[in-house]
């Protein structure tokens, strides 16, 4: 099997996210794509992180309705800080019989080149890149490069800090989450 790898703190998880993930799943030649919730990273504010486990859980709820869409929390047990080289490696191990690609924004592969062994990443592994409002510069070393791949899906630009800020003002934003994840978040007081 073909698995995207869709790495996030998905804090909380959104239509945005969905949007993409669903895309990657039904339109591109990956078979399946796995949410993979981050442990709580130095770059960000604790304070605004739920903690691992409700994160994971809202994912789950999320996804629980979409057969080709799973949550993973694969890196929960992993060393901190932790690199995605390392869990890479890590799913191979445990899932010799999957192939795994990373998605990820336009944006984010402008600083590709600076992640830890991103040669070796890229030897061994697809990138799936969906658009950004932040296009990259077309002399990028990644823009032909053939283990990268662009993915003409739609540009979503919903932010998890603007839902979570919007919350905590009591702003009515249910239609920027799935349906149930609202109702959850709602339900435990998160981002109150």
């Amino acid at each position: 099997m073909k698995i995207g790898l869709y790495f996030g703190s998905f804090n909380p998880i959104h239509v945005g996210h969905m949007i993409i993930a669903n895309h990657m799943a039904e339109f591109s030649d990956l078979d399946e794509v796995w949410f993979v919730v981050t442990p709580h990273s130095p770059h960000k504010k604790k304070r605004s992180l739920l903690g691992d486990n409700h994160r994971y859980q809202i994912v789950q709820i999320a996804t629980e309705d979409y057969s080709k869409l799973k949550p993973s929390n694969i890196e929960f047990g992993m060393n901190q800080p932790n690199y995605t080289i390392n869990t890479l490696v890590h799913l191979i191990e445990k899932y010799p019989e999957h192939q795994f690609s990373l998605i990820m924004g336009e944006d984010n592969l402008k600083s590709f080149h600076k992640w830890k062994n991103y040669e070796m990443i890229l030897q061994n592994h697809d990138l799936y890149i969906y658009p950004r409002f932040a296009k990259i510069e077309e002399d990028s070393e990644f823009q032909e490069h053939p283990k990268v791949h662009f993915v003409d899906a739609p540009i979503i630009e919903i932010s998890s800090t603007f839902i979570r800020k919007q919350i905590h003002q009591k702003k009515d934003i249910r239609a920027l989450l799935p349906f149930k994840v609202w109702n959850y978040i709602d339900e435990m007081n998160f981002y109150k």
